[in-house]
């Protein structure tokens, strides 16, 4: 099912506005080619009637773009000049992004109404509107971000409430920390390099090499560690160790890892040990660690550019007497 607002959706999924910010967002705030859009405004409804105000202080906010939003963002643009065309006169300059094929903004409510319309339509389970706000933060705490990136991407007013609501909706994540945090402090496991690691030029997008340290038990105490991009994949580099299981095996592959980009100006900016991804009866002989390494080197001062297009920044005022409304979490 297509629908008019389906850029829209997309944004409150991946990006957690409130839906009154969304309303009230115009064009001048947003960057299609910079790939920024800024909330200074918002639309309250009281008894279904408008009023625009600014949020509060923490709320004004610049939320960066992934490649597909701003793709969104362009499309929504073009479906609006076809809709100006067709409607000539009659169109609605309101300047907003979000708006009814006439031009029109969009009230807050209409926008929960439909929103639960389509779901209704969809025949999935109820959802609501806001519940896209805590997808949008659950996701971005799963795919590794900082709960203090999260609290400004949401426009939390600390970094507190922050946490309090969403880091209990996602347990797994402290167990992977834990996991993580033992894979970058190794203990220090002696291994021989049987082969020469080398990350070849197809394994980087964008300065940035993701690859996996499979571990496997030879024989006795014997394990063999290969450096692979994904299963099946090339081997990259092969080290053998005496070690006791699989924490020993995945430890000496964080050291393997770590030196070689000490020798090769890389920086070692991830680990994610997978040891507990195997079954119990596996455990014994096999490990898995994967590494996201990035390249370190910069350009000279002749070639950097100035950029264009960036955001204006934050105006940080005193505090004023609290919103009549107060915005949930």
């Amino acid at each position: 099912m297509t629908d008019w607002l389906y850029e829209l959706w997309h944004s409150f999924i991946f990006l957690g506005p409130r839906r009154g910010e969304m309303a009230a967002l115009p064009w001048t705030e947003v960057s299609t080619d910079a790939l920024w859009l800024r909330i200074s405004q918002q639309i309250v409804e009281v008894a279904y009637k408008l009023y625009g105000e600014a949020p509060k202080v923490d709320s004004v906010r610049t939320l960066s773009l992934s490649l597909e939003s701003g793709e969104n963002l362009v499309n929504v643009r073009a479906k609006q000049g076809r809709m100006r065309e067709q409607w000539g006169d009659a169109y609605v300059e309101s300047g907003r992004v979000w708006a009814h094929e006439n031009g029109e903004e969009l009230h807050p409510d209409w926008i929960s109404r439909r929103f639960a319309r389509l779901v209704e339509l969809s025949g999935l389970p109820p959802v609501r509107l806001h519940d896209l706000r805590h997808l949008a933060a659950t996701l971005a705490l799963l795919a590794g971000r900082d709960i203090k990136v999260v609290q400004e991407k949401l426009g939390h007013s600390s970094r507190q409430t922050t946490s309090d609501t969403y880091t209990s909706l996602v347990p797994e994540m402290m167990r992977a920390e834990a996991e993580s945090v033992t894979a970058v402090v190794p203990r220090d496991i002696p291994f021989e390099e049987r082969t020469a690691l080398t990350i070849p030029e197809k394994a980087w997008q964008n300065g940035v090499a993701v690859f996996f340290a499979h571990g496997a038990r030879q024989s006795g105490d014997t394990w063999a560690v290969g450096a692979q991009p994904r299963p099946g994949a090339d081997v990259l580099g092969v080290i053998s160790l005496a070690g006791r299981g699989q924490d020993d095996a995945a430890n000496a592959a964080v050291r393997w890892i770590r030196d070689h980009s000490t020798a090769n100006e890389l920086e070692l900016v991830r680990v994610e040990n997978f040891n507990d991804q195997y079954p119990e009866e596996q455990r014994a002989d096999f490990s898995l660690v994967r590494f996201t390494v990035t390249r370190t080197e910069s350009p000279d001062a002749a070639e950097w550019a100035l950029p264009t297009g960036l955001p204006p920044a934050a105006t940080r005022h005193a505090r004023q007497a609290p919103n009549r409304r107060r915005k949930a979490p």
